[in-house]
Formats: structure tokens, sequence, C-alpha cells
């Protein structure tokens, strides 16, 4: 009888802790496939992002493109003076 009664105990703690361990494991399931989702939101975004940034420029960009337009123009300015100090034409 007692034989019995603890293979029932036994068996009742390992069907308790597999019940209890289905919760851990279920709520291991649900993180993992909300990382999942939640880097290829990311992952999305920075593909989202870097297209936005190769199709527009940056305030950054601009000026020193605006700069490097304007040294270019200066030089040439530049050039056009010695030409016409030396009797030619720009």
């Amino acid at each position: 009888m007692t034989q019995t009664l603890s293979r029932t105990a036994a068996l009742a703690a390992v069907l308790a802790g597999s019940l209890m361990l289905q919760g851990c494991l279920v709520g291991a399931v649900v993180g993992t496939a909300g990382a999942v989702v939640g880097g290829a939101a990311k992952v999305t975004g920075a593909v989202v992002g870097a297209g936005v940034d190769a199709v527009t420029t940056s305030d950054e960009e601009t000026r020193a493109r605006r700069d490097r337009e304007q040294r270019d123009w200066e030089r040439e300015q530049r050039r056009c003076e010695q030409r016409r100090a030396q009797g030619r034409t720009c």
C-alpha cells in the first residue's frame, strides 16, 4: 500500500511539475517569437532608413557640396583674372 501511495505521489509530482514547466515553455516560446518579430521590425526599419538616407541629402552634405562649388567657382575666377592680366580671354 505504501509503495502504491509513493508511486502515486511521485506520479502526481511529475505531472504537476510538467504542467508548471509548460507555462515556462510557452513563455519562452512567446518571448522568442517576440524577439524574432522585434528583430525583424528593427531590420526592416534599418533597411527603410537606409533607403531614405540614400535618396535624401542631409544638411551637412548640402553645405559641403555648396562649399565645394563655391571654391571651384572662386578658383575659376582667379584663373580668369590671371589670364586677363596676361592679355588672354577667359
